[in-house]
């Protein structure tokens, strides 16, 4: 994988927001460009307002992939999935996190800052990062999620 082709885009809350800084330096450092969505610091924010730019740029194809952090990975991957064409998964084990992009072609990883070790972070980026899409049977799943998407839009919800 040719990683300087690759964008992606990070975000969190103050509770991912050192998770989120060693994160980032470690792609930096293996060729990936990053988007950094915020926040800043360790000042308390509220975790929808950085999250949901991640999760549209990735949405808008400005990024391939995202990478979002809040205390739990919980309200980080909720708010992710509320933008059309986002699949977020919590990644909270390495079985969750391959199979999020071999059956589900995950396009976003959430993770919890204050549950997991920089290095586990890591490991579980690396998988996510490397594992293809295996399509065939699991295209026809994603489209059903997309007319769902489509479906609740006409519907105005």
């Amino acid at each position: 994988m040719q990683t300087n082709a690759i964008k992606i885009a990070l975000a969190t809350d103050h509770g991912g927001y050192e998770l989120k800084e060693g994160v980032k330096k470690v792609l930096e450092q293996q060729g990936y460009k990053i988007l950094d969505y915020g926040c800043n610091s360790l000042k308390s924010v509220d975790y929808p307002d950085y999250i949901q730019k991640a999760a549209w740029a990735v949405a808008q194809n400005q990024a391939q992939f995202g990478i979002v952090f809040c205390g739990s990975g919980v309200g980080a991957s909720i708010v992710a999935n509320k933008v059309p064409n986002i699949r977020a998964v919590l990644g909270y084990n390495e079985y969750v996190v391959e199979y999020s992009r071999r059956h589900n072609n995950a396009n976003i990883l959430a993770l919890g800052g204050r549950l997991i070790t920089p290095d586990l972070a890591l490991r579980f980026i690396s998988l996510w990062l490397h594992t293809p899409f295996e399509g065939e049977r699991h295209n026809l799943r994603l489209e059903k999620i997309t007319q769902l998407e489509k479906s609740c839009k006409e519907q105005n919800l």
